[in-house]
């Protein structure tokens, strides 16, 4: 039940955050692949209800391209913001490295006690769960960064890089990326 509800809850935050064009990002959605995603059926769900990482590692070791992205509903959260950032950012350099076994994946996270973002929400957007959770996307990195270089050129991410921390989140990406294709990240 409490799954089935925080389903829903992040399909209307979805609609309500990512899927209507928005001013800061010139006039395109927050994230222009969202809907289609939906729609498609290509947003899969992993529901983590252990203190280990067991569930986050699983998906990440076989991620496959049946989805675009993976939410994993984490319910036991690290509750430091901080330490579960500085995690996401350890898992990062893991599957970078091999870990996983492949490198072509790419792990956001969103911790319920992180600052609100002007840029995706208003404030407006009425929970429909009371109990908190963190999420950590699961995405391809490959994809996310191919359909940023697209975007970039248009002036999609002005805004947003006003902002340090998503400047140096895409800088992050975008060396992942270069060290995926190319064995290091200067190239």
């Amino acid at each position: 039940m409490l799954e089935q509800r925080i389903k829903a809850e992040l399909r209307e935050w979805s609609r309500h955050a990512l899927e209507k064009p928005s001013p800061f990002f010139k006039g395109l959605p927050a994230c222009p692949y969202a809907k289609t995603a939906w729609d498609a059926d290509r947003v899969g769900f992993v529901f983590k209800t252990e203190t280990d990482n067991l569930s986050l590692y699983q998906t990440i070791a076989g991620f496959s391209d049946r989805f675009d992205l993976i939410m994993v509903v984490d319910l036991v959260y690290e509750p430091d913001p901080e330490r579960f950032s500085d995690f996401i950012d350890s898992v990062n350099e893991a599957i970078a490295d091999g870990i996983f076994g492949q490198r072509d994946v790419w792990v956001m996270g969103f911790h319920p006690e992180d600052d609100p973002s002007d840029l995706l929400d208003d404030g407006s957007f009425s929970p429909m769960v009371n109990q908190k959770y963190a999420i950590i996307f699961v995405q391809r990195l490959s994809s996310l960064q191919e359909k940023a270089d697209l975007l970039k050129p248009q002036g999609y991410y002005n805004d947003a890089f006003e902002v340090p921390e998503n400047r140096d989140l895409y800088r992050k990406r975008e060396q992942m990326y270069r060290r995926l294709k190319h064995g290091n990240e200067a190239a």
